[in-house]
């Protein structure tokens, strides 16, 4: 078999592919759906939706995603938690970056939305440009014009808040930006959107290289994304892992302007650390700052192959520490929790501590967790065996054969519950992908999302999968009657 054929079917060798379809064909599956299922999920092409505030750019979001996910208000500049959605259109995934807003600074509105765009388009492989019809094109406009020309990604442009023919003729005028035709939406409504969404699968490509391929050559050195929130003392670790100063550290928050890649030398091997820190001075006077944040360690994820959260254990577990933990594993990085400040905790903290770790970390058990202080430098030495654990368990594969022996008797043991006087079944599964570890069940019949857990739960308890998220889907088919 060429190694063209090999490629659509995940990451099963050739003899394990054919005994796992003869054992789905077996089961009555359909072949073609299987290998659908089996298809790596690369990296998906990313679209930004850009545009100066209060155009209607997240109600445009809730859109294209079907769902209301994007916090609409009709003001601008809401601050929203997530940035990324995944959407899908003519059959088509692809993953929706919002650069909505934040309150405001009047006096740098231009530079807000410039830095805000400037951003989203650096992570993006084509660029959605939503401007309001019934204003037209002002200043701030242009200057987003000639910031996604220089960027050289394809553009589409729409025309938004066009809820009937009258408002057609003013987006006509949209032509006059050069960016070519402007597609007529109304978000609120949906007038238009097929078209728009048709035109975005036109410049969008099917699958971007993987942002971090290059540096994964045998030799190579990782990529470690280490992130969480302001003034967590991100950069002062950075620093104490480097064994110098290369990163301005302030007591002040936000001190960080740029994610700065250093490639340094840690337990004999040579990493290169993403330092996301990342709010700009002049963005952190405004409320919006986290969401500013959020956008720098979604970027920095996507570049990344793990990450390191820091926490400062000290302080009460934030909300925004455990927001942070849900970014790297939605993800779908390698985690490793690091517990930073631990030389001033005394024992009644580290009580309250492990209590609020029980109650809020509960999701993310598996990830190895490390007490450090960047400030003294201690227990430093943690860090590298951590990472190499977490980086194991995220590219650990089972082989088809072992899996579904473990399935067998795992089904046998613990059945799934009756509901509606029918017991679904796993009939078989298979590992089709790593990094991070990607299971498909097929099974005879729905199973409940506590079973999954289950499932999971037990997966990790025999074949470890430390500092790893793990993605199970289950492809559900009533048995059919056996053909001859």
């Amino acid at each position: 078999m060429s190694n063209d054929t090999t490629a659509h079917h995940g990451e099963l060798g050739d003899a394990e592919y054919a005994e796992f379809m003869a054992l789905a064909a077996e089961e009555g599956f359909d072949s073609d759906e299987i290998d659908a299922d089996l298809d790596g999920h690369g990296p998906l092409p990313v679209l930004a939706i850009v545009g100066r505030p209060n155009v209607g750019k997240s109600t445009l979001v809730n859109r294209i995603i079907g769902r209301r996910e994007a916090v609409v208000e009709d003001r601008p500049g809401v601050t929203r938690d997530r940035v990324s959605y995944e959407a899908m259109w003519a059959g088509r995934r692809f993953k929706v970056l919002d650069t909505g807003g934040w309150e405001i600074d009047v006096l740098g509105l231009d530079a807000m939305v410039a830095a805000q765009a400037e951003l989203g388009i650096e992570q993006a492989d084509a660029v959605l440009f939503v401007v309001d019809a019934k204003i037209g094109a002002t200043d701030t406009e242009d200057a987003l014009v000639r910031l996604i020309r220089r960027s050289g990604k394809p553009v589409v442009l729409c025309a938004n808040k066009v809820d009937g023919p009258s408002t057609e003729a003013e987006a006509a005028y949209l032509w006059s930006l050069g960016l070519g035709e402007p597609y007529p939406v109304s978000a609120l409504h949906g007038r238009g959107s097929g078209d728009l969404l048709d035109a975005v699968l036109k410049v969008l490509p099917e699958a971007p290289p993987q942002l971090f391929g290059d540096g994964l050559a045998p030799g190579g050195p990782r990529r470690v994304a280490l992130i969480g929130r302001p003034n967590v003392g991100k950069s002062s670790l950075l620093n104490k892992v480097a064994g110098e100063d290369r990163v301005v550290v302030n007591e002040l928050a936000g001190t960080t302007r740029d994610p700065v890649d250093e490639l340094i030398e840690l337990g004999g091997k040579t990493w290169k650390f993403i330092d996301t820190a990342g709010i700009r001075r002049r963005v952190h006077l405004t409320s919006g700052a986290d969401f500013y944040a959020s956008l720098r360690t979604s970027a920095a994820l996507d570049k990344a192959e793990v990450a390191v959260v820091l926490v400062d254990a000290s302080e009460t577990l934030a909300e925004q520490d455990t927001r942070i933990i849900s970014m790297a594993v939605e993800a779908g990085r390698a985690v490793v929790i690091a517990y930073n400040k631990w030389d001033q905790l005394d024992e009644e903290r580290r009580f309250y501590l492990e209590r609020e770790i029980e109650r809020d970390l509960v999701q993310v058990q598996w990830a190895p967790r490390v007490n450090v202080s960047a400030k003294t430098g201690r227990h430093m030495e943690k860090l590298v065996p951590a990472i190499e654990t977490a980086l194991a368990g995220w590219e650990t594969r089972i082989p088809t054969a072992r899996l579904n022996a473990f399935l067998g008797e795992l089904v046998a043991a613990h059945p799934h519950p009756i509901r509606g006087g029918k017991q679904p079944r796993i009939l078989f599964g298979t590992q089709a992908g790593t990094r991070p570890p990607r299971f498909v069940l097929f099974a005879s019949g729905f199973l409940e999302a506590g079973y999954r857990r289950f499932v999971e739960r037990r997966l990790r308890e025999e074949f470890g999968f430390v500092g790893t998220p793990i993605s199970i889907s289950v492809r559900v088919r009533e048995k059919r009657n056996k053909k001859k």
